[in-house]
């Protein structure tokens, strides 16, 4: 999942969010370094029993595989999980905060990843919307939110020109948004070339007919070759992609196609047991934060710090979720259940785990004030 993540005080229009913090931030590992990377036993490592989550939803059909939230911005309450159900028959489940299914979108062939953003100009409107990737067809999918109506006329088609079949094979989905407010799709995929080619980028507009339009800009990305690439995240305010390179470490890009394609950091190498996967961004100011990156094999989440390009391991957590693929995360107060955001989890069990903050947080990592 994957996931650019909502800033505290801009990413959603209209919305009025919440400086931190309440708690002060645990202090960096002196060692920690980009390339050197901390180790677990140089931060806090929860030896307590996994944590539970506040709510599980109910189950999808056939595989739960990535999360994204939509923050309603006139009523944070009435917010929506969008899940994906990946199958050859699968569909987007659209939950609420109590983790009822609201609604479904069937007919997608294997939607893999899905991410969220707000106010694409679509017809002289400002459009909140759900992307999705269609394994099977090597296509995007929008839906706009809340009422989840398709806008891609079938479906956009993505790494086209690539003459080997599994390079067209779609996985991850990331959205990032600019400060002039244009929105890029990032994609990954099953497997690619170790050029430093894996992600495409798309800028994203209207096709003239009020539907999305998706144009390549960009070529970017380096591979270890190791296993594969799917989740991928942006931090909109910072500008920076992130994405896990599986068995081998996290990545770091600009996101604007015109800073180039440098890598500007690879953290995470050690510590993990199998798998990286799901990347979540939870902001407590426009610079300050936190990276949660997914250890699968170990039901465990990894806590860096966000800021920059050094990202200090500060903490590991253990969740009840099973083999956590994708998450996603809100640093903002939604309800009386979670009044300082929002951490989603997938679980291998057909359903997604709705953790409080402050659960994960512990008295180690700062959070996000309750609403006043």
């Amino acid at each position: 999942m994957t996931k650019r993540n909502i800033l505290l005080f801009t990413a959603v229009p209209g919305l009025l969010c919440f400086l931190a913090c309440a708690r002060p931030a645990a202090k960096a590992n002196s060692n920690g370094n980009t390339n050197t990377n901390a180790s677990t036993n140089t931060a806090y490592t929860d030896t307590t029993n996994a944590i539970q989550p506040a709510i599980v939803t109910e189950h999808v059909q056939f595989d739960s595989d990535d999360p994204a939230i939509w923050v309603n911005p006139a009523n944070p309450a009435q917010s929506l999980v969008i899940g994906t159900d990946k199958s050859a028959d699968g569909a987007l489940y659209v939950f609420d905060l109590q983790g009822k299914i609201r609604q479904v979108v069937h007919g997608l062939q294997r939607p893999n990843n899905v991410d969220i953003a707000y106010g694409l100009l679509l017809n002289g409107k400002r459009v909140d919307y759900a992307v999705t990737t269609e394994r099977i067809t090597h296509k995007l999918r929008f839906f706009s939110l809340p009422d989840m109506q398709p806008i891609d006329d079938g479906g956009i088609p993505v790494f086209e020109g690539e003459t080997e079949k599994q390079y067209r094979d779609l996985m991850g989905i990331a959205v990032y948004t600019n400060k002039s407010g244009q929105q890029y799709a990032i994609v990954g995929r099953k497997t690619g070339p170790q050029d430093g080619t894996y992600l495409w980028q798309y800028l994203l507009s209207d096709n003239g007919a009020g539907k999305v339009k998706a144009t390549l800009v960009r070529k970017f990305g380096h591979y270890s070759g190791k296993k594969e690439i799917e989740s991928i995240a942006v931090d909109n305010e910072a500008g920076y992609i992130y994405y896990s390179d599986e068995q081998y470490g996290v990545r770091q890009y600009y996101a604007a196609p015109e800073k180039g394609n440098e890598e500007l950091s690879l953290f995470g190498t050690t510590g993990f047991t199998e798998d990286h996967e799901g990347i979540s961004i939870y902001k407590t100011s426009s610079k300050k934060g936190y990276l949660l990156v997914s250890d699968q094999g170990a039901n465990k989440f990894h806590i860096f710090s966000r800021e920059g390009t050094k990202h200090t391991l500060l903490k590991v957590v253990k969740v009840s979720a099973s083999h956590s693929d994708g998450s996603d995360v809100v640093s903002i107060p939604l309800n009386d259940t979670f009044r300082h955001g929002l951490f989603v989890v997938m679980s291998d069990d057909r359903t997604f785990h709705y953790y409080r903050w402050e659960d994960i947080a512990g008295k180690q990592l700062e959070f996000a004030p309750t609403k006043k």
